[in-house]
């Protein structure tokens, strides 16, 4: 009986401690679960392009471009920064790919803030870019189409993205070829306007009843 009893408390234990065992490794499993979520969610800041300048070059021949633009042609670097000195100008690495690298004499100071302006710009204009919509009906009055239209080239104008919508309801909805026919109608007097460079991002497309069409100016 004895032996029984002790029998039982060591096959208790040995569950016990793999029931710990398999405890701690499902609570170590799920910490490095939530590690790598919290890795994936973080965003991989955006590298910006480092140059290489002057003293820095590494490269003991270079392809050098002079301030004028003028191209030098194969130099050794230490000639090159001479030449960039006597201008008063740096040496900037501008194509470490290159075989040799090209270098070009410059303002560099000027040439990251022209740099930083234009990304700005760029970032400036991505924000202010919108999708405009108008809609349009196969039973539109020639007022209204003219109204649609005046508002349309506005939008384009404007630089946003235009989206033509225009849906069929009830009876209408045997009839899908008016629904094109208008549409294609609007866009050809949109084409007219010399002042706009209409490109479709959008061609049409048909969903359900609702027809429609994106429409951008693309300026040069």
């Amino acid at each position: 009986m004895i032996f029984l009893i002790k029998q039982c408390k060591i096959r208790l234990n040995i569950g016990a401690i793999i029931l710990g065992s398999n405890v701690c490794k499902l609570i170590n499993f799920k910490l490095i679960l939530k590690k790598m979520r919290r890795t994936w969610r973080k965003a991989k800041p955006k590298q910006e392009k480092q140059f290489f300048i002057n003293e820095k070059i590494r490269a003991h021949e270079v392809f050098l471009i002079d301030e004028e633009n003028t191209q030098i042609g194969n130099t050794s670097k230490n000639e090159a920064l001479a030449k960039a000195r006597e201008a008063e100008l740096d040496l900037v690495e501008v194509n470490p790919t290159a075989q040799p690298p090209v270098c070009k004499i410059m303002d560099f100071g000027q040439f990251k803030y022209e740099k930083e302006k234009k990304a700005h710009k760029q970032k400036v204009a991505q924000k202010k870019i919108e999708t405009k919509g108008i809609r349009l009906s196969v039973r539109i009055s020639d007022h209204d189409k003219e109204l649609r239209l005046k508002q349309a080239t506005k939008f384009l104008e404007k630089g946003h993205k235009l989206k033509i919508d225009l849906f069929l309801r009830g009876r209408e909805r045997a009839h899908p070829e008016k629904a094109v026919e208008s549409i294609k109608e609007f866009v050809a007097t949109l084409e007219q306007n010399e002042g706009l460079n209409i490109f479709r991002e959008q061609d049409l497309t048909k969903q359900g009843g609702r027809f429609i069409m994106i429409l951008v100016n693309k300026k040069d």
